[in-house]
């Protein structure tokens, strides 16, 4: 009993410190960390810091300032336009190998069910058809570029 004892007694020896909640948060933003947790003596401490509140403010004015000048005009210049977006996660890719032509360029004429590029996903080659007949008017992707479900790829007017 007396080595139960003393081990648990050395235990909460070393266990306790005399850190304030305070000098862990400085701590946490001292080495920029996101997160940080301590826990001794059954007492637990999670700082989890946000960094995108400072990148966000720094972006509010350039986002808002300028903008709202030329979004009239791209608004009423590409209201007419239907959007081709990414149905999934994935590469996209202009053409169907790195030496062969792109499926569809800017002005190119496009029929229902053209193929305009592909995305792959899960190393699956995944064609994009068109879904009406129109003329390409803006390719928004670069090729070889990631993309996001929902992310715009083209512009077309439609025909």
């Amino acid at each position: 009993m007396g080595k139960r004892e003393g081990s648990g007694g050395s235990k909460d020896a070393q266990a306790p410190w005399t850190w304030s909640v305070k000098e862990i948060v400085e701590l946490a933003a001292q080495h920029n960390l996101a997160e940080l947790e301590v826990e001794s003596g059954g007492t637990r401490i999670r700082v989890v810091r946000e960094h995108a509140a400072p990148a966000a403010a720094s972006h509010g004015p350039v986002v808002s300032a300028p903008p709202p000048e030329s979004r009239p005009a791209a608004a009423t210049s590409t209201a007419h336009l239907a959007t081709v977006e990414a149905p999934m996660v994935g590469t996209f890719y202009r053409a169907s190998a790195p030496d062969a032509p792109p499926f569809v360029r800017e002005g190119d004429l496009v029929k229902e069910g053209q193929t305009l590029c592909i995305i792959e996903a899960m190393k699956l080659m995944n064609e994009i058809e068109a879904k009406a007949p129109g003329r390409i008017a803006k390719i928004l992707v670069e090729n070889g570029q990631p993309v996001e479900y929902g992310q715009p790829l083209f512009l077309v007017e439609p025909r």
